[in-house]
Order: structure tokens, then sequence, then C-alpha cells
């Protein structure tokens, strides 16, 4: 049944500001993912703290206040790129963001270079992650240095001093982590690190999960560098790095059962292109693709028999829930409700662009204004509950961000071609024994 009409579906295309959009419906392929990514860089153009330009955790913000988040943050410097590069917005309005951003994460507290999880907008002050998560948070700084690194290559040869200083003082900020700090001095790396806590959370960084940029971007550091052999006796040594099984006929060689929540394949990957990476046995972009590939077949075989599950309706990752709240919904798990995530599938574009298309379009079509809004589509779907719970009218950071970089990313490439340009990169890559073939 379709519940939404010409009348919404014009009026959502108008009104944001991509001119390529602005026709009636049916909405080609390109004026669909135009004006979906228009109104998901919203969250990180509009919806945002303005005193200092960082993205907001969430935009229910009763549940933790006016807090800002670092790795959303991340997402959302490209997403800003995007926004400028696309004309959603002008190019000063993103520089001048930007440079409020990078002023910001210079002047609030970090630890040996690594900066908090959440940082609380009214006092500049770290917000707790949980009770002994109150300071450094490595993977989090991991994907606010995959931004900065991107905002740097995209600036830093622009004949407008103004930008160069933008570009310069991210590099400064970039230079300043101390990866190798956070190895307490052995062949692991760790992921957080307090003040008050010292290493009580003792949390080593093990994959194969979100994390590899974490890893990447250690070693590429030109000033506090780690060891291949941290990547090889931490990351890559762990219970649920090699897989090696086939789910539905599709071999997969890394990673947990089914591979985990969809995430694992979007947030090391925003700015690190995974063609033709590989370390002599993984293609990168191959364990990606069998990765969405798999939650696709699993919602067309549906063993559990949930509403809406198939091809037009698919992808599990962590989000919020209309039933418990924030949790992970990937297959294999108790946690698995019927909810499905639009971020999973919307944001696996580059690895499976027809089978993530017919969720775009049946989110944005048939679902219309239940499913889409102000900044794009909501954060979690489940059809197996009644209608007025079925879905969780919600944004988060860390959800919208993979959305606006992803399809810019199958559009353009925009956001791989700035990244791995840096010339530190190559370094990183060749130091964990990781090649572009």
């Amino acid at each position: 049944m379709k519940h939404t009409s010409l009348i919404w579906l014009f009026a959502a295309a108008v009104l944001c500001s991509c001119t390529s959009s602005k026709q009636a419906p049916p909405l080609s392929d390109d004026a669909l993912l135009d004006t979906v990514e228009c109104y998901t860089s919203r969250y990180f153009t509009d919806f945002i703290n303005p005193s200092n330009g960082l993205a907001r955790e969430r935009n229910n913000m009763e549940v933790h206040g006016d807090v800002v988040t670092t790795g959303g943050t991340g997402f959302g410097l490209m997403a800003i790129i995007v926004a400028a590069e696309r004309n959603y917005i002008p190019r000063e309005q993103a520089v001048a963001q930007l440079d409020n951003i990078t002023r910001f994460l210079d002047r609030v507290e970090r630890f040996h270079g690594a900066w908090a999880h959440w940082y609380a907008s009214e006092t500049e002050q770290v917000y707790p992650f949980s009770p002994f998560d109150d300071g450094g948070d490595l993977v989090e700084t991991a994907f606010l240095v995959q931004g900065l690194l991107t905002v740097r290559q995209w600036l830093q040869d622009s004949p407008v001093e103004s930008e160069r200083a933008v570009a310069a003082l991210a590099d400064k900020l970039w230079r300043e982590v101390e990866w190798d700090w956070y190895t307490r001095g052995t062949d692991s790396l760790y992921w957080h690190w307090s003040k008050n806590f010292g290493w009580k959370m003792n949390h080593r960084i093990k994959g194969y999960d979100e994390c590899m940029i974490t890893y990447v971007l250690a070693a590429s550091s030109p000033t506090h560098p780690i060891s291949r052999s941290v990547y090889e006796g931490c990351y890559k040594n762990s219970p649920y790095y090699h897989n090696g099984k086939a789910y539905f006929g599709i071999p997969l060689s890394l990673g947990m059962e089914y591979g985990g929540p969809l995430f694992f394949t979007h947030y090391s990957w925003l700015g690190l292109d995974p063609h033709g990476l590989t370390d002599g046995e993984v293609n990168y972009f191959e364990r990606n693709r069998a990765h969405a590939l798999i939650h696709y077949q699993y919602a067309l075989a549906n063993p559990n028999q949930y509403s809406g599950y198939g091809p037009d309706l698919w992808g599990f990752t962590s989000s919020d829930d209309p039933i418990v709240g924030y949790c992970s919904h990937h297959p294999g798990t108790p946690d698995e409700n019927g909810t499905v995530s639009p971020t999973a599938a919307v944001s696996s574009i580059v690895y499976t662009p027809e089978e993530s298309m017919a969720v775009i379009r049946h989110l944005y079509e048939d679902l219309g204004e239940r499913m889409f809004g102000e900044y794009g589509f909501y954060d979690a779907y489940n059809p197996s509950l009644p209608e007025e719970r079925q879905v969780v009218p919600h944004y988060l950071a860390i959800d919208q961000g993979p959305i606006v970089v992803m399809i810019e990313n199958y559009r353009s490439g925009l956001l791989w071609k700035l990244f791995t340009s840096a010339p530190e990169l190559q370094d990183g890559l060749s130091r964990l024994g990781l090649f572009y073939e």
C-alpha cells in the first residue's frame, strides 16, 4: 500500500536546494539519490550546535542533553564537503563551519592527543560516555581524524588563505594524536584512557569490525606511528577476525557470524577506498560486498518470519529500536527483532547498488513521509509491530553520516579520492602490509 502521494514527493524534492531533484515523480535514480543526500546532509549543516559547529549526537536531545559527538563529527566533516561540492550550501558557509569545528577541537581537553567520545556543548567539557569512559577514545578519534584529513586534502591547495588556514589546523590536530602511547608499550592498541581511571576500561582494539581505520591511521602517523606487530598481534589476533565460512553460498573471509552489523563495512571505509585494497589474501571491497549481500540474502530467507523483510527491505546494524532503544540487530543474534535500519542498506550502495536502490525507493516512495523527514530517512523501521509503533522518528549522527558519504562515493568517489590522496596514508598501508592492486 502506498503511504505517500505525488504531491508529497514533489514537495520533498523541491524543498531541497538540489536542482536535479526539481521534477515530478517518479524520480530518476540520480534525482532520488540527490534528494536523500541533500536532506541527510542537513543534519550536519543545519542541525548543529552553532557555538562550535560539531554534530550533535542525536536529535532527541532529552536523552543526553546538547552533547556533540567526535566520531559523528568526523563523518560530518565529510558530509559538509559534500554539501558544498553539491551546492546544497555555499562553499563559504562550509569553510566557516569547518573553521569553527577545528578551532573547537583545538581548544577542548584532549588525552595524549585523542579526543573524548562526547563533549557537552555548553561547558565544552567531556561528557562521559559511560562511568569509566571520560577520557581519550581512540576509535572515535580515528573516525574524527579520517574526516580531518579529508578536509585537509580538500582545502590545502586552495588559493584562499583562510581556507588553507583551516587545512593547516586540521593537519596540526592530526599530528598531535599520540597513537603509539595507546599501546602502553605492548603489542596491543587500547581503546580508552582516562586521567581519572587510567586504563580501567582495558579494551584492546581487536577485529574484524569497524576499527580498521584506527590501525591504518595509527600506522600512517608521521609523528606517533605504531608498528605492524601491533596490528598483527592485536587487531588480527581475535576469535572473530578470520571467518572462512560461506552464508547462502557467499564466502566471507573476515568477521563474525553473518559478518556482524553492516556499519563494519561503512565507518572505516568512508574515506579509505576498499577498491583493490588487499593484504595479499583478502580483497577488502569483495569482503565488504559479500557482507552486504549476506544481509540481503538473509532478509530474503527471513528465517524468523519477520514482516516486511525482502528485496526492498533489508540491512541490519546498530541503531535506535522501537522496542528496546539503541541496540544492534544483525543476523544471528537475540537482538534481531524485525527492526531494519535504513542506514544499513542505504550506506551499502557502494557495494550493492541495485539492492540498495530498491530499499531507497521503497522507503521513499511507498512509505513516504512516515519514514522520510527533515533530515532524510528516520533511524529505524519495524513493520512487524502495530503501525503506530513501527517507526523510530529519530536521527543519529553516526547513522546519518555514512548515508551522505557513501551515496557521494557511489556517485563520484569524492571522499575516497580526497582521503586516499593523503601521502601519509600510503606509508601507513605499506607498514601494515596492505596495498592497492
